[in-house]
């Protein structure tokens, strides 16, 4: 049985880090991003408690919230450097906004309020495995660290070759093709799920096992079907019209796959 009183408390630890970049939100940076910052930053901390307060194998409490937690704070850092700290709102919370009028800040606060809420169901995983008293060390707890590892290391690798390319003021309203762009439009989603998947694989002898299963499938379906993939390309699509439309006609959206074509009017590497 999962331990009810550690959810309890991972919901509770969220939901005050949640409630205090709402009030920075509210007060200060007006910047809706301060959300997923909370959930990065919560979602490391619980990963660091559950590891404390868990009864399974010790080794094994100790690389999962590792691994959860490097991948937190490394989309949280990631986040504030490009998307908060003297960055402009995301326009698709500027355009939310407007539409919700008076009741934004409500919306607003029971949005960041959700975010809590998606800390304690993706927690989940890691509580089933920290509960198992199996000893480190098995094939699939090797496997999964590995998945875990390409999943961090390759969203990590996306975001900085993306942030590399709109550094440049050449390449301002151009589409990124370089590195792992040019397989996928979306790589970065495409390795975070990558890390997800290393919790059912860790997951596939232990009893309960199959609620290691919730992370990848929920994240899954957030980032190809709600927040993720439709924003971003709607996003894009607005910003550099014809130009991404020949990316989406040549590039894999997810998955990163051989180009179908090169269009000879988009380089690789766009000066």
């Amino acid at each position: 049985m999962l331990p009810l009183d550690l959810i309890e408390e991972t919901w509770i630890l969220a939901a005050c880090i949640q409630s205090a970049c709402w009030v920075v939100y509210w007060i200060f940076c007006r910047n809706a991003v301060m959300a997923d910052l909370g959930f990065c930053v919560g979602f490391g901390l619980v990963a660091v408690v559950d590891g404390l307060n868990a009864s399974g194998d010790p080794i094994r409490r100790i690389v999962v919230a590792t691994m959860a937690a490097v991948y937190a704070w490394r989309l949280g850092f990631h986040l504030f450097v490009h998307r908060i700290a003297d960055k402009p709102e995301d326009a698709r919370y500027r355009s939310l906004r407007k539409q919700l009028g008076r009741w934004s800040e409500v919306c607003a606060f029971v949005y960041f309020q959700g975010q809590a809420v998606a800390v304690v169901v993706l927690s989940v995983p890691l509580l089933v495995l920290m509960a198992a008293p199996t000893p480190f060390g098995g094939i699939w707890d090797w496997l999964g660290v590995m998945i875990g590892v390409v999943g961090v290391g390759g969203e990590a690798w996306a975001d900085w070759q993306l942030a590399q390319f709109k550094a440049d003021s050449r390449n301002r309203n151009k589409v990124c093709q370089i590195g792992w762009w040019r397989y996928s439009r979306h790589p970065n989603y495409f390795f975070d799920v990558v890390h997800w998947w290393a919790y059912p694989v860790m997951g596939l002898v232990h009893p309960n096992g199959w609620l290691t299963m919730i992370a990848p499938l929920v994240m899954m379906w957030a980032l190809l079907r709600v927040s993720g993939v439709p924003y971003a390309e709607a996003q894009a699509l607005a910003s550099k019209g014809e130009a991404y439309r020949r990316y989406q006609a040549t590039t894999s959206v997810f998955i990163p796959w051989r180009p179908k074509r090169r269009d000879k009017t988009m380089t690789r590497n766009p000066q």
